[in-house]
């Protein structure tokens, strides 16, 4: 046997140049289009560039899933440690004709390299924030009077950290065949980098322009958080729904399988740490389990949607956050329409991707809001509410 092949960094090595030229691009184009302003307003651009990649990694992380390309490679970091599918297309042709049908075919083997590729570019534009933002914020200390507001290092190193995370969890999701929980982690995992990103960008354009979050009531900040709350779990049920692909257990609307209760197995459904398709004994799932775990999604969906109209509704009433409460009232219908056409429609590929997407722009758009947002101090709230009274007195006397 020869040992030095389980040793071979050739793979991984390959992996990290390949990201790092697909990161080059987007680098360039901001240090030309960056050139000539500040540290605060560069970042910003890059973080918004690498904000707007992580979501389109974050669809094709749903189109590699939602076409069974999960396990197109089955080792990592490489394909049969190989760079690419290239090299293993002996490999890949022996697998595929042992199961036609099966997991490993050359299509789906690049769907999955290509998925790691560009995740690799993003980590690397990542690192590359990160190393930016602690050169910025040391320049600006050796500043006397700075011109933009200090740098915060606290975020740009914990979205490093947990995209080293993340990356990890990439890992887990193939070598564990697909495990459930797993790739439902890799999904919020997925959520909460944009979040993290969506913070940095806000961060940085709110240095670079000097000013403040926008001060609101105690009552809708709150609101903001718990409908964040109620999103993240949402989230995490649509991944379970579709790392079980249970999507087709509940075939109408709005009752499924012509009841407004069908039979479930709760128990069986949400037992999280289980292979994919069998229960905790090793038997395979009941069909019961897998209507658990549709219909607890559906009916969590009746509890979001009216929670994100009620958040909308308010955010309206504030006039710098009136952005993101028509985002979000979009967002909500796009989240329906393609909720129900996955289940009308017998879950098509678009649908899904794009439901997958609407849920990671709400997401981000509710982190934004959050970011934009602040208690407002009670003197400044009692000033605030004097003023509006007083206008609506002029408006009743007029």
């Amino acid at each position: 046997m020869d040992t030095n092949s389980l040793y071979d960094l050739k793979p991984i090595a390959w992996l990290l140049a390949v990201g790092v030229l697909l990161a080059l691009g987007p680098l360039i184009w901001v240090w030309r289009r960056g050139a000539g302003h500040g540290a605060a307003r560069r970042l910003h651009v890059l973080t918004v560039l690498t904000l707007f990649l992580t979501f389109d990694l974050t669809l094709f992380g749903a189109f590699t899933r939602l076409t069974d390309s999960g396990l197109g490679c089955p080792d990592w970091p490489g394909c049969y440690g190989n760079a690419s599918p290239v090299g293993a297309r002996h490999d890949i042709a022996m697998a595929e004709a042992a199961q036609p049908t099966g997991p490993v075919t050359h299509g789906k083997a690049w769907v999955e390299m290509v998925h790691r590729y560009l995740a690799t570019g993003v980590g690397f534009l990542i690192l590359v924030l990160a190393v930016g933002t602690g050169v910025a914020r040391r320049n600006q200390r050796h500043l006397e009077h700075a011109r933009e507001r200090p740098l915060s290092a606290w975020w740009p190193g914990a979205t490093l950290v947990w995209v080293c995370l993340q990356g990890a969890f990439g890992a887990l999701t193939v070598t564990w065949r697909l495990y459930p929980a797993i790739v439902t982690l890799h999904l919020l995992g997925a959520v909460v980098l944009l979040a993290l990103l969506c913070i940095q960008a806000v961060r940085y354009r709110q240095a670079a322009a000097e000013r403040h979050p926008t001060p609101v009531p105690s009552a809708l900040r709150t609101l903001l958080i718990v409908v964040g709350t109620l999103l993240l779990l949402q989230i995490a049920l649509g991944g379970w729904v579709s790392t079980n692909y249970a999507v087709l257990a509940c075939t109408e609307f709005p009752t499924c399988q012509g009841s407004w209760w069908p039979p479930m197995n709760v128990a069986q459904g949400f037992h999280i740490w289980r292979s994919l398709g069998a229960g905790a004994d090793g038997a395979p799932i009941d069909f019961a389990a897998l209507t658990a775990i549709h219909y607890m999604h559906r009916l969590m969906a009746y509890l979001v949607f009216v929670a994100i109209g009620l958040l909308a509704w308010q955010l309206r009433r504030v006039a710098p956050l009136r952005p993101q409460a028509r985002w979000l009232a979009c967002l909500a219908l796009l989240q329906l329409a393609t909720g129900l056409g996955n289940v009308l429609l017998g879950w098509p590929l678009v649908a899904a991707v794009l439901h997958t997407g609407g849920a990671a722009a709400l997401a981000v758009v509710l982190t934004w809001a959050l970011c934009e947002s602040r208690r407002a101090q009670p003197e400044a709230a009692a000033v605030t509410k004097a003023r509006s009274t007083a206008v609506r007195g002029v408006e009743v006397i007029q």
